[in-house]
């Protein structure tokens, strides 16, 4: 999937990647969607609500309908 800078995403399941899974369920908004790769195993960087910003594996995200 290729993600856009703005957009609404979920954290809906832990990634491949080990240790995602506390942030299971947050909502946050694309920060860096990693445009130059936008491959699976690239890392997006999400602002999450009341939680900061971190950088995500695609395989653990999904994006939020308005």
């Amino acid at each position: 999937m290729i993600f856009r800078q703005g957009q609404r995403v979920e954290i809906y399941q832990k990634s491949n990647d080990e240790g995602w899974e506390s942030y299971v369920g947050s909502h946050g908004i694309i920060t860096d969607p990693d445009m130059a790769k936008n491959d699976p195993d690239a890392l997006v960087e999400v602002s999450l609500d009341e939680k900061g910003t971190h950088r995500f594996p695609q395989d653990c995200l999904r994006v939020l309908e308005d």
